[in-house]
């Protein structure tokens, strides 16, 4: 797929992944095209009709909607909000997070009910397609009334003012459009409310974090099998039979999973003198499968919201009617950022804990995984490493959702922190990455410890995948750049 018509189907996340993985570019289907056409010109026949007040087009924002606002500054009213709201602060959002925040928000004012022109939405598929990307801040959305904040600064740029990321420099705007012959846009009334309001930021750090966890799922599965192996765990707590009678998909999926990797296995289905492997062990189908239950129920809510509107107000052509409402509030988003945040710290969880158990010196594995204990340290540290990362994420996973600040005078007087929810989602995800390496660096080397282990096809390619990014740990050495190679391995390998 060389160009993805906006319009001529539902987002789905596996979509959104391929469109940004491999440079898809966008454009404008029809039918999306006519609707968005017809809605401006209803509005605009119903303000030149009427002079009843329409928030946000003849009144002023927020608390000030009792405003009125004259006929001749309707367009100036739409500067003055897109200038007055950019005030993000923090670190600038990555590239990828960025394009799919224009993505969806191209997705959302294509159906026709939020009063913008043809002309805005092309100019934010031009800004997509020529990766003309605007410098927006993490830090300054409260999760309702939209990301105002956040949005305010990927709107500047359309007007010729703000920064933008071109070629991988930060570069003020206007330089940028003069290179591509591009005047700013000449807003009309409500273009810059419709901009701004929407939970466009939420929305691209939700369909982000998904494509990571539906990754790192699927990792933490590989390398799971693998510390299986390495202690010489029994086999039967994976039989179907098992996870049948509970009848929880996520669990029976992992369960299979888990016997498909290592299926050849000799050691693994051998008999073993325990009668039982501890929990972050014998419990994975449990735990990653309710993991995996939880990041698929956080899909499907996500997927509603990125093929939904969720500016104010509404308009809707066919019933004649304009209406403001609260679908920019990011309640949906914000408690499934929390759910999703949870999840995945869990599988950092029992991940440190085997980690533990690998060094511990049990089952005929040297303590700390080194052939010479005392002398050499082994793998003593990077499971403290493991420790303060699984730490930090139990912190980063107190819900953003259930705190709310009243602003605005008290007309937005509860807030969703959906933002705050996003990114530190986002944190959860990328220690997780980390605590997943650290178990792979470990799994690796007590592996190799148990020589002549005949294990599955699967299995032995991991293992000689990962041989050629991290060796064998003969004798303490400089461990941190081993994890650093061992984190990009878990980011970076192709999931076959």
């Amino acid at each position: 797929m060389d160009t993805y018509h906006i319009g001529s189907n539902p987002l789905t996340i596996a979509l959104v992944g391929d469109i940004i993985k491999n440079k898809v570019k966008l454009a404008l289907h029809d039918d999306s095209r006519a609707k968005i056409q017809a809605c401006r010109t209803f509005l605009d026949r119903k303000i030149a009709a009427s002079e009843a007040a329409i928030y946000g087009v003849n009144t002023g924002f927020g608390s000030l909607c009792k405003v009125k606002i004259s006929d001749d500054d309707l367009e100036q009213l739409q500067y003055n909000l897109i200038r007055s709201h950019a005030c993000g602060i923090g670190q600038i959002i990555s590239k990828d997070i960025t394009k799919i925040l224009l993505l969806l928000k191209i997705q959302s004012l294509s159906y026709g009910n939020s009063g913008v022109s043809v002309e805005t939405v092309w100019r934010l598929i031009d800004f997509y397609n020529l990766e003309i990307l605007p410098v927006i801040y993490e830090q300054g959305s409260l999760g309702a009334s939209g990301d105002l904040c956040p949005l305010s600064h990927m709107s500047l740029p359309l007007i010729g003012e703000g920064k933008v990321i071109y070629n991988n420099e930060i570069r003020p705007t206007a330089d940028v459009l003069k290179d591509h012959k591009l005047t700013p846009l000449k807003l009309q009334s409500k273009e810059g409310l419709a901009l701004l309001n929407g939970t466009q930021f939420m929305s691209a750090y939700a369909v982000y974090n998904l494509i990571k966890a539906q990754n790192i799922i699927k990792q933490s599965n590989r390398i799971a099998a693998l510390s299986l192996e390495a202690y010489n765990c029994k086999a039967e707590p994976f039989a179907a039979q098992i996870h049948r009678i509970r009848n929880q998909d996520g669990q029976i999926e992992t369960a299979k999973e888990i016997l498909e990797l290592l299926n050849g296995s000799e050691t693994f289905f051998q008999e073993k003198e325990q009668v039982q492997d501890p929990y972050s062990f014998r419990c994975i189908p449990q735990v990653h499968g309710a993991c995996r239950d939880a990041i698929n129920y956080c899909k499907s809510i996500v997927e509603k919201e990125i093929n939904g509107v969720t500016d104010n107000p509404n308009i809707f052509v066919e019933d004649d009617l304009i209406v403001s409402g609260g679908n920019f509030h990011g309640e949906p988003l914000a408690l499934t950022l929390d759910f999703l945040a949870i999840a995945l710290s869990e599988i950092g969880n029992i991940s440190e804990r085997r980690v533990y158990r690998l060094l511990s010196g049990a089952r005929n594995l040297p303590e700390f995984l080194t052939v010479n204990p005392g002398l050499n340290s082994g793998l003593m540290i990077p499971q403290y490493t493991a420790a303060s990362i699984v730490s930090q994420n139990k912190q980063l996973c107190t819900p953003a959702s259930v705190d709310s600040i009243s602003s605005c005078n008290e007309q937005e007087d509860h807030v969703s922190m959906g933002a705050n929810a996003a990114t530190k989602c986002l944190r959860v995800a990328e220690n997780l990455e980390k605590i997943l390496g650290i178990e792979l660096l470990t799994a690796a080397q007590a592996f190799e410890l148990r020589k002549g282990l005949k294990t599955s096809t699967a299995m032995n390619k991991l293992f000689e995948d990962y041989r050629k990014v991290v060796s064998f740990n003969e004798r303490d050495r400089y461990l941190g750049e081993d994890i650093e190679r061992s984190v990009q391995f878990v980011r970076e390998r192709e999931l076959d």
